[in-house]
């Protein structure tokens, strides 16, 4: 098992994007990097936590969760909340499994 711990929307120069898509590119980009680091895929994906600043970005999660994870479907849980840092919008745990 592989606990990703926050995973948020900021490059290696904690750059982070000023838009919620790309943020969320961003954000997953991460998690697969970590995945990868573990010998991983976003096929070994069991579960993510997706941590939002904002109810009214539900509405586009989806579409660019499908764009990313395809036919994948682990558990996903949002969670409506407070973020660390004000710029990012979200921020992203995983779970993978090998």
């Amino acid at each position: 098992m592989l606990f990703i711990s926050g995973q948020v929307p900021a490059d290696e120069n904690q750059r982070v994007p000023p838009d919620y898509p790309s943020q969320y590119r961003l954000a997953w980009a991460n998690v697969e990097r970590q995945l990868k680091a573990a010998g991983m895929s976003f096929d070994n994906l069991v579960k993510a936590t997706i941590f939002l600043s904002d109810r009214a970005l539900i509405a586009q999660s989806k579409g660019l969760r499908a764009s990313i994870l395809g036919e994948r479907t682990p558990a996903i849980t949002i969670v409506l909340t407070g973020i660390y840092d004000e710029k990012w919008l979200l921020e992203i745990e995983a779970v993978a499994a090998a």
